[in-house]
């Protein structure tokens, strides 16, 4: 496909034209514009930038969320944010603890020698993380405009027009709705959304206690046989980071205030522990739902617009962001013209799979979060058959996202696998990546990238912890190609990255 339409780039104050000279549309002003500036949509703009494609995004909230919520990175998001060289500054901001299953809150340890440079969880602020992503969008050139609500769109061949609710227009050739469970951008494309609505809500927060920790710690091991969803535990500085069973289903765009805390815990518990000065709380229910389609046309949806979960096991922000690193490359191609016909629609064709996995995963843990006798019986069964190191293994490399293997078609088990952190001459496999290109990794040093040089790196190393005489990474760190017949090789280049240069 060719490139979009070149156009005068947006001015600095971020103000835009609303229509072409006789077109009755604005000019093509930008070549994406994204819906969402949570964590997925400043994920995919900042993958957008790093191949200089114009990039607006739209955030309808005026001011960045304020309640503190404690989320989990786990293992593939730490190694793509190490890809990206973002690491360093997310590890100062979080903090570290063994990857283990914690599979429906069963706690087993975590399996020995798992495959990555990085085996351990990341608890780390949302607001931060959201905030060091946009940071690293906006440095490479990303805009972000809050306060502009997306209320219309339409597509043409062309490009696609976003109305804003104060009757702005603006024109992109790509639209990606990254904005939340209830997206906007989903609904006005008639996408069916289908799934489980929710039958039980749960309330999460921080707070104080007014009792001793071994009181707590007394009381919860006693209730946990029959109510696995309760859970209170000490965050660091004082804090308890409390989970709760809620009676009924309540409305989850309000907040619960501590009143509703304390009442569900007497009702559990007959106490509320003296719990007080909340950091922040929050409701989130069972409901699950997987979109019929990630792509109509020039419009693309990724994060919780594409899929929504139960948090149970801490995959929601994860998938959102391995989404964006996704299609990220792939649009970016398709904006500046050198991909293949079909390397756009393999965004669908692979993270679809790995959510309907996910939301499989997640009805799984929460049957076994029941206290019905059935649900009790499987869960003294897996927590059995969790000590054999295979299924505890299994289990964690689901949750920590890096046991997934896209299908490339036959060949090496390491086809369609992210390859780990390395060590190589020059260093770690990882700080090759940062300018998100392809990396040919070469132990023979007879192969070349040729007329793709533009879009894929060269590392000639005799000397890499490879069993395989030579790997052809994406730009997601997905291996595409092993090998060493440069023929061949050549026939995976333009499979990925399309036609050679000149």
């Amino acid at each position: 496909m060719h490139s979009l339409p070149s156009s005068a780039e947006p001015s600095s104050t971020g103000t835009v034209e609303r229509y072409s000279t006789g077109t009755g549309r604005p000019p093509l002003r930008y070549d994406v514009i994204i819906a969402g500036c949570g964590p997925t949509g400043a994920m995919l703009a900042a993958e957008l930038r790093l191949h200089d494609v114009r990039v607006l995004v739209l955030e309808k909230e005026t001011e960045p969320v304020s309640f503190v919520r404690i989320v989990g990175l786990h293992i593939r998001s730490i190694e793509l944010l190490a890809m990206r060289g973002l690491l360093e500054r997310v590890l100062e901001r979080g903090r570290r603890r063994p990857a283990g299953a914690y599979f429906a809150a069963i706690d087993k340890p975590a399996p020995e020698g798992l495959d990555t440079a990085h085996p351990y969880l990341l608890g780390i602020p949302q607001p931060v993380i959201v905030q060091l992503l946009e940071q690293h969008a906006i440095a490479l050139g990303a805009q972000v405009r809050r306060g502009a609500a997306v209320t219309a769109v339409e597509q043409d061949d062309a490009g696609v027009t976003v109305a804003l609710a104060d009757g702005e227009q603006l024109r992109a050739g790509y639209l990606v709705g990254c904005d939340g469970g209830r997206s906007t951008v989903r609904k006005l494309l008639g996408v069916g959304f289908p799934g489980e609505p929710s039958r039980t809500e749960t309330l999460m927060g921080e707070m104080a206690v007014g009792v001793p920790h071994e009181e707590i710690a007394a009381k919860v091991a006693e209730l946990r046989e029959t109510h696995q969803r309760l859970d209170i535990r000490p965050f660091g500085e004082g804090m308890y980071r409390v989970v709760i069973p809620a009676v009924g289903v309540g409305n989850r765009a309000q907040p619960p205030t501590l009143d509703d805390f304390q009442q569900e815990l007497r009702a559990i518990a007959g106490t509320d522990f003296g719990v007080h000065s909340p950091r922040w709380l929050s409701r989130f229910g069972d409901a699950t739902r997987l979109a019929e389609r990630y792509r109509v046309g020039r419009v693309l949806l990724a994060g919780d617009a594409a899929h929504i979960h139960p948090p149970i096991g801490g995959q929601g922000l994860n998938l959102g962001v391995q989404d964006a690193f996704n299609l990220g490359w792939k649009l970016a191609a398709q904006v500046r013209g050198w991909a293949p016909d079909t390397l756009l629609d393999t965004y669908q064709d692979e993270r679809h799979p790995v959510a309907a996995d996910v939301l499989d995963v997640t009805r799984a843990q929460m049957e076994l979060l029941s206290a019905e006798p059935g649900p009790r019986a499987v869960r003294r069964l897996l927590t059995e058959l969790m000590g054999f190191d295979e299924v505890n293994r299994h289990l964690a490399e689901k949750i920590a996202a890096i046991g997934i293997r896209y299908d490339f078609g036959a060949g090496h088990d390491l086809i369609g696998r992210r390859l780990r952190d390395i060590d190589v001459k020059q260093g770690r496999l990882y700080g090759l990546l940062r300018r998100g290109r392809g990396l040919l990794l070469d132990r023979t040093e007879r192969l070349t990238v040729g007329g793709w040089a533009d879009r894929v790196d060269y590392l000639g190393d005799p000397t890499v912890e490879l069993d395989v005489p030579c790997v052809l990474l994406r730009p997601d760190g997905y291996v595409a190609w092993i090998g060493e017949d440069q023929q061949d090789l050549d026939g995976h280049l333009s499979r990925w990255f399309g036609r050679p240069a000149g």
